[in-house]
């Protein structure tokens, strides 16, 4: 990626300045009828962190930001937003702007119109009004498209339009409802970066809510994965793909091998794992602390940690024999589907540019193998 978002360079470089919390829910407990929405949660998000709220469907995502909004109220807990306990306080005096995935904008209006329509609401004075809605399109780059209507516009530049809209009126905390969700992929990935950068520069919180793994990674300084309710794990981007706690987020986050494994050595600074699947036992450069009646571990390797190659390993532990099953060609990378001596396929995706000389086809015998760090251990 040419251009890293600023997300990403936090999480990359760690960024250490002392943040305050603006967000702190506690204990929230959404249920409607006999049916737990949102199942016990409490997080606390930093004040000008850009926080994703990442699940599937029915995972509770949707109902906690509009718990924030002010769109429902939980059954139980509180909500606080700046030291203010707002759980009971109506979405119209909470100081929090939403950007919906429909933009929601007002077909007959401008451009202008649309970004001014909050502030007039208000009661602001109109010369505070013009100011502030010259600002938001200096701010979004549409100052030149300030007289016209939705319809005349772009996907994109209709949701810089929503952006401006919901920052005019200068929130605490600015909610993002699947901000990408009405736009095709090539402008979705160009956005992300430029809905980033937007938001780092007005130094807003965000909290946005995502299906979309991609999205998530790209714009959120740190996730929570949400699963029927409740939260499975919240971090950084690098740390939920690379050190998941659980099988459930391992393969929610992207592709990943995964093996069921039973653990015969276990030591202060190694263990061993034997896997029916594979030639060779698996060495895990750590210990792993098992109990004596549970040796059952389940060991994950992603795509691009598990290499190709025709010639058998050296090493002691860590490969397996197999046979090419399917390659797809996808551009930048090709992925071989290795069918392994009982069956079982496994992904390794391999970089084209950096294949040299005679590349693996369909139905050769081949070997997959990876370092001794290259894989995470998992409790379920």
């Amino acid at each position: 990626m040419a251009v890293a978002s600023g997300a990403y360079k936090k999480a990359l470089e760690g960024d250490q300045s002392p943040k305050k919390v603006l967000v702190k829910i506690d204990r929230v407990t959404k249920k409607f009828d006999e049916t737990i929405a949102v199942d016990d949660v409490s997080l606390e998000i930093k004040k000008g962190e850009i926080f994703a709220l990442l699940g599937g469907s029915g995972s509770g995502k949707s109902t906690l930001l509009r718990m924030l909004a002010g769109f429902e109220r939980p059954t139980e807990g509180r909500i606080y937003l700046d030291g203010v306990d707002i759980t009971d306080m109506p979405p119209y005096e909470r100081p929090i702007n939403m950007m919906f995935q429909s933009y929601a904008l007002f077909p007959h209006m401008t451009v202008a119109q649309n970004i001014a329509f909050g502030l007039q609401q208000d009661k602001i004075p109109k010369a505070e009004v013009d100011a502030r809605v010259a600002e938001m399109l200096k701010l979004v780059q549409m100052s030149q498209y300030a007289k016209r209507k939705p319809h005349q516009l772009s996907g994109g530049q209709r949701q810089r339009v929503a952006l401006a809209r919901s920052l005019a009126k200068r929130p605490k905390l600015l909610l993002l409802d699947e901000p990408m969700g009405a736009l095709d992929k090539k402008l979705r990935s160009q956005m992300q970066l430029e809905l980033v950068e937007i938001i780092e520069r007005v130094g807003v919180t965000c909290v946005m809510v995502t299906h979309d793994q991609e999205e998530a990674m790209t714009m959120a300084e740190r996730i929570a994965i949400m699963h029927l309710g409740w939260i499975a794990q919240i971090g950084s981007p690098i740390d939920i793909y690379e050190t998941p706690t659980s099988r459930l987020v391992c393969e929610f986050i992207g592709n990943v091998n995964i093996f069921d494994t039973q653990v015969v050595d276990d030591a202060e600074g190694h263990a061993v794992l034997k896997c029916p699947d594979l030639d060779r036992d698996i060495y895990v450069g750590y210990g792993i602390a098992t109990s004596v009646e549970d040796k059952s571990v389940t060991y994950a390797i992603r795509p691009e940690k598990l290499l190709v190659t025709t010639e058998m390993p050296t090493c002691e532990h860590n490969w397996s024999s197999g046979k090419v099953h399917d390659i797809a060609y996808l551009g930048g990378h090709s992925v071989f589907y290795v069918e392994l001596p009982s069956g079982k396929l496994v992904q390794s995706f391999v970089a084209n540019a950096e294949r040299r000389g005679q590349r693996p086809t369909w139905g050769d015998q081949v070997y997959v193998w990876w370092e001794d760090d290259s894989g995470v251990v998992l409790r379920s």
